[in-house]
């Protein structure tokens, strides 16, 4: 019988810390599946997608740049993917339909770990993560959610979709959220990054989650760090949604520390995240 597989469509795709990461829950489970990564640009995305059932595959996590392309491919949404316009799961059914999914939204609160209501929140970012991490703090009873990017236009439109409030320079808030590439596969220093995002003029609020990791601390990290912020990195964030996307295709409760320990293994790093 075929093995089944899982898989992360982006493009690139090579630094996604994904496949081992699942790979290591499934066998915790003792599931002989297989998650593999799936190098693909855009102009085959759908055609490419369409055709993975035919070859084993029962789902697949979609990274930068598909997200809205795999909202618009599916034909079941969940609740968060319809809202948001973007999703990063998908789910081949056995009747032939295709079910989209967003869990970096909820992946995002988890990693968090505290109540996000009252607070004032502000996302730098204006892609399918921005939109994911906008939705789910309003749908979670932010006080106030403010959207920042370095094109203005993109951040009104999101802001203008999601019912979020846009900004033309970040300013103070409770909780930030860097949902912008600075920082990913790059050797920028931590002070040419700050000043990329607008950070360098002020003071890093009570929480700083950076949905970028690497092999070190990030531009935003670094900054947040700097002051005393309690820090949630790109890591935990992309085990909480991974932990989410494996609970759909299973039915199983995600074993979220080896899962973690995977992850950090292939970073070079121990421990968890530093908060």
């Amino acid at each position: 019988m075929p093995r089944t597989l899982l898989g992360v469509a982006g493009f690139p795709v090579a630094h996604s810390r994904s496949p081992v990461m699942h790979n290591a829950a499934l066998a915790e489970l003792g599931m002989d599946w297989l998650y593999v990564p799936v190098p693909l640009p855009p102009a085959g995305f759908d055609e490419t997608v369409r055709a993975l059932p035919g070859s084993g595959f029962k789902g697949l996590n979609v990274t930068v740049p598909h997200k809205a392309a795999a909202h618009r491919l599916a034909d079941l949404r969940s609740r968060a993917a319809e809202a948001i316009g973007a999703a990063n799961t998908l789910t081949f059914r056995p009747d032939g339909e295709i079910e989209a999914e967003n869990t970096d939204a909820g992946g995002l609160l988890d990693a968090l770990a505290q109540p996000v209501a009252g607070l004032r929140a502000l996302v730098l970012g204006a892609g399918g993560s921005a939109r994911a991490a906008v939705w789910a703090l309003i749908d979670a009873g932010a006080a106030e959610v403010s959207v920042w990017n370095r094109t203005p236009g993109r951040a009104e439109r999101l802001a203008s979709d999601l019912g979020a409030r846009h900004v033309t320079r970040p300013g103070r808030a409770d909780l930030l959220v860097n949902c912008t590439s600075v920082g990913l596969g790059s050797s920028v220093d931590a002070a040419d990054g700050q000043a990329a995002l607008g950070l360098d003029g002020i003071d890093p609020p009570a929480t700083v989650v950076d949905l970028v990791y690497g092999e070190g601390p990030t531009p935003v990290v670094a900054w947040g760090r700097s002051r005393g912020s309690r820090v949630v990195e790109g890591l935990e964030v992309l085990v909480r949604q991974g932990a989410r996307s494996l609970e759909l295709w299973t039915g199983l409760d995600a074993p979220i520390e080896t899962m973690r320990s995977a992850a950090m293994g292939s970073s070079g790093r121990r421990g968890p995240p530093r908060a």
